[in-house]
C-alpha cells in the first residue's frame, strides 16, 4: 500500500508541475491536500511518510477520530476542514485543524470567532455554479462574510474556495474556476487588501481538474482518488 502511494503522490506532484510549467508558475506555490475521507489511519500515514503534509476531511466526527490515532504514530500532519460544517461541531475541530476551508454564513463565523483561540485559516467557500444542492454562499454575498471575517483577530481570511458542478471533461471547469479567480481579485480591490497573506489564496481543483485549477490560478488543489486510488 504504501508503494502505491508513494507512487501516486510522485505521479500527482509530476502532474502540477507540469501545469504550472504551462503557465509560467512555480510548483512551490502549489499546496496539495490529500482528500483522505473515508481512507483509514494506515493509508494517511502511508502518504505522510512518503511527503504529504496536508490532509483534508469532510466530516468533523472521522477527522477528530483520525487525529488522534495518527498523532498515536507519532506523526503531525496539517488538518483542514473541507465538508459543510454545522456550527455545533466547531467545538470539538478547533484544538485539531490549522484551517477552514468551507465558510459559507455569518452564524459560522460567529461560532469561529467564538472558539478560536489562536490563528486559524479560513476559506469562504463560493458556489460558482449556483446549485441549491451545494453548499457555499452566493458570489454576491462574499464580501460581507469576508468583511466579518477581517474583523475577527483570530481568523484568517486565506481566500476563496469552491467545489464547480460536475463536468464531463475538465476543461469544462475551466470558467468556475476563472470566476472564482475573478470573484477573489474583485474582492481584493473592494475591501483594500495589499497584503500577500491576505485574500490571496485559491482553493479549487480536484483529481479529475486539478491542472485545469492550477492554469486558472488555483494556489490550494484537493486531492483523493488519484492519490489513495478508487475507494
Amino acid at each position: 500500500m504504501s508503494t502505491d502511494i508513494t507512487t501516486r503522490l510522485s505521479a500527482i506532484r509530476q502532474r502540477i508541475a507540469q501545469a504550472c510549467h504551462r503557465c509560467g508558475r512555480d510548483p512551490a506555490s502549489i499546496r496539495l491536500i490529500g482528500v483522505s475521507k473515508t481512507r483509514d489511519a494506515d493509508e494517511i500515514i502511508a502518504a505522510y511518510r512518503a511527503g504529504l503534509v496536508d490532509f483534508g476531511e469532510n466530516y468533523a466526527q472521522e477527522l477528530v477520530a483520525k487525529a488522534k490515532l495518527v498523532a498515536d504514530a507519532n506523526i503531525a500532519p496539517r488538518w483542514h476542514f473541507l465538508g459543510g460544517l454545522q456550527t455545533n461541531k466547531v467545538r470539538s475541530l478547533i484544538p485539531v485543524v490549522s484551517g477552514i476551508q468551507t465558510v459559507d454564513r455569518p452564524s459560522l463565523i460567529k461560532e469561529l470567532a467564538k472558539r478560536a483561540t489562536q490563528p486559524l485559516e479560513v476559506f469562504v467557500e463560493v458556489n460558482v455554479g449556483d446549485e441549491q444542492q451545494k453548499a457555499g454562499c452566493h458570489p454576491k454575498e462574499a464580501a460581507d462574510l469576508c468583511r466579518q471575517i477581517l474583523e475577527v483577530p483570530n481568523l484568517k481570511l486565506a481566500g476563496l474556495m469552491c467545489v464547480p458542478p460536475i463536468a464531463n471533461t475538465a476543461e469544462a471547469t475551466r470558467p468556475y474556476f476563472r470566476s472564482l479567480r475573478e470573484k477573489r481579485d474583485e474582492l481584493r480591490a473592494k475591501l483594500s487588501i495589499s497584503d500577500s497573506d491576505t485574500l490571496s489564496q485559491l482553493s479549487m481543483g480536484m483529481s479529475a481538474d486539478f491542472e485545469v485549477a492550477i492554469e486558472e490560478g488555483a494556489t490550494t488543489v484537493r486531492v483523493g482518488t488519484d492519490l489513495f486510488g478508487p475507494r
